[in-house]
């Protein structure tokens, strides 16, 4: 085989998650997506010691395999797994996730299963869509990336996973600024003016929050930018529309300058009967209804005995601390981003929680001068997991329990031994779908001290 060289093959199996492979002749190639039993063909794009491929066309749909809900499933790079019904993508997480385990040397723990999430589709509640077009020259598009690419952008008004208000909020900004002539910002000359949209809505409150990002080569109409959203007949409610600049050059949603076009800058949601505040900018699970099944497996691990003193680390805004702060005596909670610290104390006293402490700083450095006993110690760390300096200085603490979440599994498969050699017990383990149609799966781990 040559680079280049377009061949057919049979999918034999899955590199979960996001990849399968196919034997041609005695030669492996491995793909981006793609079902075991589908007959596809690939463009060879890499030569090493194992062949990479592109599938350019499905000739043959494997046998388990269903028509996509969405029209561009074969060109977005949002979902993976929508061609696979849904029963059968837990089964694929369940498995990933067991094998990374075993592989990892971790065993004699209680499995229990997988939580569906409870919508499968329309289930986001925040999507951050780019300006940009699908080919050289070509019409404005406002969606998400293409499957692999880092430039060329797919209209995305019918995706299938966010909430019905969000196509119609994108159809109408791309109409705005098709017909305004606006430019988007290109990331190799760095000239033009848009850049990003962001919507969150709450899903319990049905409040909108719409910021549209760009840079500051250009001006914007805000009253005929406003007008064009208020317009629209949504099922939520604006609360709020902003405009943010950022002339960086990394494509990245943050505001140098930020300014309330209309309303606020916030809204509200809830989890599991607390009211949280939500800025463009906060870190608010994306997939509400799913976050309340997580949260409630992190209660169930921990227990009921309110007089437990609880830390949790990487706690963000603290949703999981003021879930727990009822069935605990204190809960302390430390995050690095400063603003989140900040909104967290907010929502603690918003919800009559007088338990909850926060502060603002690196856990690898904060553990150090916390004094409390911490009874059971909460880990919801970044994808990249705990630091390994700082897993250390966390298991100094010897709290009687550990519950971490992780929401990368093979973070959580090179963190877990770490436990178990400074004489922790794993004893239960528990999925959650947080994310349909995609290769990512949340894992709730309880730990125990032998």
């Amino acid at each position: 085989m040559k680079k280049n060289e377009v061949i057919e093959l049979k999918i034999e199996g899955f590199n979960f998650p996001g990849k399968s492979w196919g034997m041609h002749g005695e030669k492996k190639v491995v793909m981006k997506n793609g079902l075991p039993g589908q007959k596809v063909l690939v463009n060879i794009a890499k030569r090493r010691k194992k062949f990479e491929g592109r599938i350019l066309e499905v000739l043959e749909k494997a046998p388990n395999e269903i028509d996509a809900a969405c029209d561009v499933f074969s060109k977005c790079g949002g979902c993976t797994y929508q061609n696979l019904p849904y029963e059968e993508q837990l089964k694929l997480k369940e498995s990933y996730v067991l094998k990374l385990l075993e592989q990892a040397g971790i065993a004699g723990f209680a499995y229990e299963g997988i939580v569906p999430s409870p919508e499968v589709f329309g289930y986001r509640n925040k999507m951050e869509y780019s300006f940009g077009d699908n080919e050289k020259d070509g019409p404005l598009m406002l969606g998400l990336h293409e499957q692999g690419s880092f430039y060329n952008i797919v209209k995305t008004d019918n995706c299938q996973i966010n909430d019905a208000d969000f196509n119609q909020i994108q159809k109408a900004v791309l109409a705005y600024f098709a017909q305004t002539g606006d430019g988007y910002f290109h990331k190799r000359s760095h000239q033009g003016f848009l850049r990003h949209l962001v919507v969150r809505k709450g899903k319990h409150t049905g409040d909108l929050l719409i910021n549209l990002a760009t840079t500051s080569q250009g001006t914007l109409d805000e009253a005929a930018f406003v007008k064009c959203l208020l317009d629209l007949e949504l099922e939520g409610q604006i609360r709020g529309i902003l405009h943010t600049q950022n002339d960086g050059i990394a494509d990245v949603v943050k505001a140098e300058t930020a300014k309330i076009l209309y309303g606020e800058d916030k809204i509200e949601d809830k989890i599991l009967g607390l009211t949280f505040e939500i800025s463009s900018f906060s870190f608010f699970q994306t997939n509400t209804l799913g976050a309340e099944k997580l949260y409630s497996v992190v209660r169930d691990f921990v227990g009921q005995e309110q007089n437990e003193v609880i830390y949790d680390l990487y706690c963000g805004t603290g949703t999981i601390a003021q879930v727990l702060a009822p069935v605990s005596k204190k809960v302390v909670g430390i995050e690095l981003v400063a603003e989140a610290v900040e909104a967290a104390k907010a929502n603690a006293t918003k919800n009559g929680l007088d338990n909850c402490q926060f502060i603002a700083g690196d856990v690898m450095v904060e553990v150090v001068n916390l004094h409390d006993q911490a009874d059971v110690i909460i880990l919801d760390p970044p994808r990249d997991g705990i630091h390994p300096k700082a897993i250390f200085k966390i298991l100094d603490f010897k709290p009687k329990v550990f519950v971490y979440v992780s929401c990368k599994a093979t973070s959580l498969a090179r963190d877990l031994p770490f436990f178990v050699a400074a004489g922790y017990t794993v004893n239960k383990v528990k999925c959650v779908d947080m994310f349909p149609h995609t290769g990512h799966v949340e894992t709730v781990v309880l730990l125990s001290l032998k």
